[in-house]
Parts: C-alpha cells; sequence; structure tokens
C-alpha cells in the first residue's frame, strides 16, 4: 500500500482543483465573475460607475473572441457592428421605445444582419487580406457615423438618449447601481450563450476548421457555414455591447466606431485568452479599468498606457488570464511492485572451500 501524501500537499490539491480546470469549465467562471461584480457593488460606491463602460464592452468582446480565436478569422474592423447596434438602439430609446429586453433584441438582429451582409466576403479571405477587408469596413462605418448628419447626428452623435427601462410599465433605470444590475446581468448572458453555442457541434466544428481547414473541406464539412455562423453569431454579440453602451452613457458618436474601439476589443480579447469568452468578460474589466483609472493619473498617455499593457500581455501571458492555472500538486511516486528479496548468502560445511 502506498504511503499517502503530506497533508500540506492534499490541502492544495483540494484548494486548487475547482480552479485547474476553470477555463474547460467555464460556469464555474461564469459564477465567479457574477460573484466579484456584486461584491464590488456592495463594496465600493464607485465601482457601478467606473465598471459600467467595462459591462457594455464585455459582449463585443466575447463576439471577437468567438471569431478570432475559436473561429480563426482575425479581424480589425469589430466595432461597426458595435456601432450599428449603438445607433440603432439609441434611434429607437429617441423614438420612445426604451424597453431593455427590446432594445437588445434590435441591437443583436441589426448587427447580425450587418456581419451577414459584410461577412459574405470576409468568410472568404484570410490573413492579412481579411485584416485589412475588415479595417476597411470598420473605417467606412465610422466615416459614414460622421458624416450622416440626418440619421446620426454627425461629428455629434446622438445625445441626451432616454434611460432604458426593464419592462412596459416599469421606472427608468437613473440609478447608478440598478443601471449596473442590468448591465451586469446582460453581459454575464450574452457571455454565457456565447460559451453554449461554442460547446455545440458548430463550436466543434469551428475548432477543426481553425486547425485544418483543408482536410475538414476534404472530410464534406461546410466550412463556409460554419465560418458565416460565427461571424453571424459574433456581429450579434457586439450589437448587444452597442445597446448597453447607448444604456450605459447615454449618448453615442462617430469615435465609438472607430480604430480605437477595435483595438481596445482586440486587447480585452487578448487579455482574457483570444479563445475564452469568459476570460474576454475579465480582460475587459482590467482594459477598462487601467484605460479610465491608471490614465486618469497620467492625463494625455491614455493610448500609451494600454500600449504598454497590450505589450506585457502578449509576453508575460501568451495564453491569457485563461492560461492562469495553478500547478498540479501530485503525491510521490511510489512502486506498487513488492521489493525484491536479497539472496541469502550460502554457508558452505565445515571442512569445503566456499
Amino acid at each position: 500500500m502506498s504511503p499517502r501524501p503530506p497533508r500540506t500537499a492534499r490541502l492544495a490539491a483540494a484548494l486548487s482543483s475547482p480552479l485547474r480546470r476553470w477555463p474547460d469549465r467555464p460556469l464555474p467562471a461564469l459564477l465567479l465573475a457574477a460573484t466579484v461584480l456584486l461584491a464590488l457593488a456592495a463594496l465600493d460606491p464607485a465601482a457601478p460607475t467606473a465598471l459600467a463602460p467595462a459591462l457594455a464592452l464585455a459582449p463585443a468582446a466575447v463576439g471577437v473572441s468567438v471569431l478570432t480565436g475559436r473561429a480563426g478569422l482575425p479581424t480589425l474592423g469589430q466595432a461597426a457592428p458595435f456601432a450599428v447596434g449603438a445607433y440603432g438602439t439609441a434611434l429607437l430609446a429617441r423614438a420612445g421605445l426604451t424597453v431593455g429586453p427590446l432594445q437588445l433584441a434590435a441591437a443583436a438582429l441589426t448587427g447580425a444582419l450587418f456581419a451577414l451582409l459584410t461577412g459574405l466576403v470576409v468568410v472568404r479571405t484570410r490573413g492579412t487580406t481579411a485584416l485589412m477587408i475588415t479595417l476597411a469596413l470598420g473605417e467606412l462605418t465610422a466615416t459614414a457615423a460622421g458624416r450622416w448628419t440626418s440619421v446620426t447626428g454627425g461629428a455629434d452623435g446622438l445625445a441626451g438618449v432616454p434611460a432604458v427601462r426593464l419592462w412596459w410599465g416599469l421606472d427608468a433605470l437613473t440609478d447608478d447601481r440598478d443601471l449596473y444590475g442590468y448591465l451586469a446581468v446582460v453581459a454575464l448572458l450574452a457571455t454565457g450563450a456565447a460559451v453554449l453555442a461554442l460547446r455545440s457541434p458548430l463550436g466543434l466544428l469551428l475548432d477543426a476548421v481553425r486547425e485544418q481547414e483543408p482536410r475538414m473541406r476534404a472530410a464534406g464539412h461546410r466550412v463556409g457555414g460554419a465560418l458565416l455562423a460565427a461571424q453571424v453569431g459574433a456581429g450579434a454579440h457586439r450589437g448587444v455591447g452597442g445597446a448597453l453602451l447607448v444604456a450605459g452613457q447615454g449618448y453615442v458618436s462617430p469615435a465609438d466606431a472607430g480604430f480605437g474601439t477595435s483595438s481596445l476589443l482586440l486587447l480585452a480579447a487578448v487579455l482574457g485568452g483570444i479563445a475564452s469568452p469568459p476570460g474576454a468578460l475579465a480582460g475587459t474589466v482590467l482594459v477598462v479599468l487601467a484605460r479610465d483609472q491608471l490614465a486618469a493619473h497620467w492625463p494625455g498617455h491614455g493610448p500609451l498606457v494600454l500600449g504598454v499593457l497590450f505589450v506585457a500581455a502578449v509576453y508575460l501571458l501568451p495564453r491569457g488570464l485563461a492560461g492562469l492555472r495553478p500547478a498540479t500538486v501530485r503525491p510521490p511516486r511510489t512502486s506498487q511492485e513488492p521489493p525484491t528479496p536479497t539472496p541469502c548468502p550460502v554457508v558452505p560445511p565445515d571442512g569445503e572451500a566456499p
């Protein structure tokens, strides 16, 4: 019978076991994120105001994680569906439709439709060509938002958007804590929806396409359809992020459709773990806090702070926050075979030579 490992080793293994596999078990990660968000709101009165922008950007970062990390379609124009969802939500709210579920559904639909129309071209390209096409789509969207004054308000954007309501007949969410709770719940639900989609046969097919696309085509799989589905799903997530942005800050401008927003979302996905939706949620919180809190003490150097954070994340966390797993504590190896008996020396009889 092998000896038991020391008590300290057993205790460390028991404590690290739930965390060791959290990238493979996203449900505990989502529950942990919900607990942390609620605890921050309860302990710090300034937390709802500081974390609201991060929660608004989180669904869009999750969409980037799905599209780039799981489908293998790198993009630099992720702010385009985000801005389409934001402007659509602002126009609905100014028209009197301020119910949250209705705004989220409309934003997801417009973001998915935009991604479908542009994805017909994007999914046919790879590598640098795909990056340049998505970047061009993002810049065209930002330019249209700045010049279509009759709809988007031009460079001034759409301000004075009415506050969101949870349902028909309820009061508007004007309190910071109530609004924070709304943003947190929607961000967690969007992350959970992405996790469920990636655990479906479509998610498995996307993983296989990312690793061995020629083999999947040779096997008869509809690679183009799977990539287009990922593009549409990611577009819906980014549209939801735009709706949360309008609900949180009450306005939208062409800057929300620019390359700065795209780079921020990409940085959040890389920092959290490019293939992990819960990691993208955590990465968005860290990036926004670094942008708003650190840059506030160093005015005018916000892009420098984000650039240093991006370089540090690439070199120090190549797998992002999702790759931070404690080392497994294993008991010492013990042989299960019985010990080999030592032969007894042969004693010759008296008078005989050994």
